[in-house]
């Protein structure tokens, strides 16, 4: 490889902004994964039930929906690092809470939702504002280059952020959320180091228009809907992670730092492939390739679901992250070319209700249908489904099929 080339996939870095803005979001991504491990872990623990752990994600998701109206247009009117700091903040503090309901042996279900519903309203005005604040710190030539680090960057604390909190939950639950909150705080300072950008502000009146701007353009621009929608009814159908703790503990017995594992495989899928687009950066057939990465995702799923054996469990799991870091690489640099920097903020707050809906809300639709019908099936079903909706999107959004390169479109 060329010495230019080089350079040119490590383009974000040359931007001070961008670098302390990276290493604050893999800083909060790896305390993120190592709550989830832990909450997981300690919820089953403690309750044995496949509801509850779907309740996790479904307490997380709902501030997003609920305040959906307000968290873009707050990412549209003032400062999106300022408000990125103190949502880190925020999640230091609920880590601290976590800590402390630990440390003092008062682990209640009802108190660990209080604080995640807590946690879900910092991350549904986070969402908007980090998605619209990634943007402000490159140009445009090297904006593809760093979504592809943002996703490497998510990714590698997929991998070791799961591991390393089966690990500490191993030595301990108090450690795994000390240093969680340590983690948070770091992600918080480093964010509030970097220099405010230009940020194009709406003007205009906070007018009902104005609130629901975001809704109309996805409506109108059918590229931004197909993309947006694909995440919700893939990710929604397809999710198995609320599963894993049943996985790990009663079907391949594998303990707390295997559950770290299971955690991770898909994030080593995905970083292998987030290096790989940072290197060799799709050029063509954009669309089509975006809906083989959805179809593997979902055969990836459907794997993981019927396997009984650890090392394919886990291999299927390192497909699923490829094939799913394929689709995320396309749909997200697709968001932030087709919108406009005056809508973004209202645009991401619709899509982070979308990506929570497709997480949070797909991780109790599993807990639910585990509930009622297995694990295995749940998983199983969801796979199937994640693979139709591929077939299914692919006609009914020829725009977005018929994507050849990622380019920023021409406009009147």
């Amino acid at each position: 490889m060329s010495l230019a080339a080089a350079e040119d996939r490590f383009a974000a870095f040359r931007h001070r902004s961008y670098t302390l803005f990276f290493f604050a979001r893999f800083l909060a991504a790896f305390a993120i994964q190592i709550i989830s491990v832990a909450v997981g872990w300690q919820m089953y623990e403690v309750t044995k039930s496949t509801l509850f752990l779907g309740l996790i994600g479904l307490v997380q998701f709902l501030p997003s929906l609920l305040l959906i109206l307000v968290t873009g247009s707050v990412a549209d009117r003032y400062n999106r690092r300022a408000i990125v700091a103190i949502c880190l903040a925020v999640s230091a503090g609920c880590a601290a809470a976590l800590l402390a309901l630990t440390v003092a042996d008062a682990f209640a279900p009802a108190l660990v939702f209080a604080i995640l519903t807590i946690f879900g309203i910092e991350r549904a005005f986070m969402g908007p504002a980090v998605q619209s604040l990634a943007p402000n710190l490159v140009p445009e030539k090297d904006l593809a280059n760093s979504f592809a680090w943002n996703a490497s960057s998510w990714q590698t604390a997929s991998i070791v952020g799961p591991m390393a909190g089966g690990l500490l939950y191993g030595v301990g639950p108090v450690v795994a959320y000390g240093v969680a909150f340590a983690f948070m705080a770091a992600g918080a300072i480093l964010i509030f180091l970097v220099p405010k950008p230009s940020q194009k502000t709406a003007s205009e009146d906070k007018s009902w228009a104005y609130i629901v701007a975001g809704f109309g353009f996805i409506r109108q621009e059918k590229v931004v809907l197909g993309a947006i929608s694909l995440d919700l009814f893939v990710v929604l159908l397809g999710g198995a992670v609320a599963l894993m703790p049943v996985f790990a503990s009663d079907i391949l017995v594998l303990g707390p730092f295997g559950l770290g594992l299971l955690r991770a495989a898909p994030g080593i899928g995905a970083i292998v492939m987030a290096i790989y687009l940072a290197s060799f950066p799709i050029k063509k057939s954009a669309g089509v390739t975006m809906f083989i990465g959805v179809a593997v995702f979902g055969l990836g799923t459907l794997v993981f679901g019927l396997s009984q054996t650890a090392w394919l469990s886990i291999a299927a799991l390192v497909v699923m992250g490829a094939g799913d870091m394929i689709s995320v690489y396309v749909r997200e640099t697709l968001l932030a070319l087709w919108t406009p920097d005056e809508v973004r903020g209202r645009v991401n707050a619709v899509n982070s209700v979308f990506i929570g809906a497709s997480n949070e809300l797909g991780e109790a639709r599993a807990g639910v249908m585990a509930w009622g019908f297995g694990a295995v099936p749940a998983v199983v079903i969801g796979g199937i489904g994640a693979l139709m909706v591929s077939v299914g999107w692919a006609w009914l959004f020829p725009q977005l099929r018929k994507i050849d390169t990622l380019d920023a479109p021409v406009r009147d």
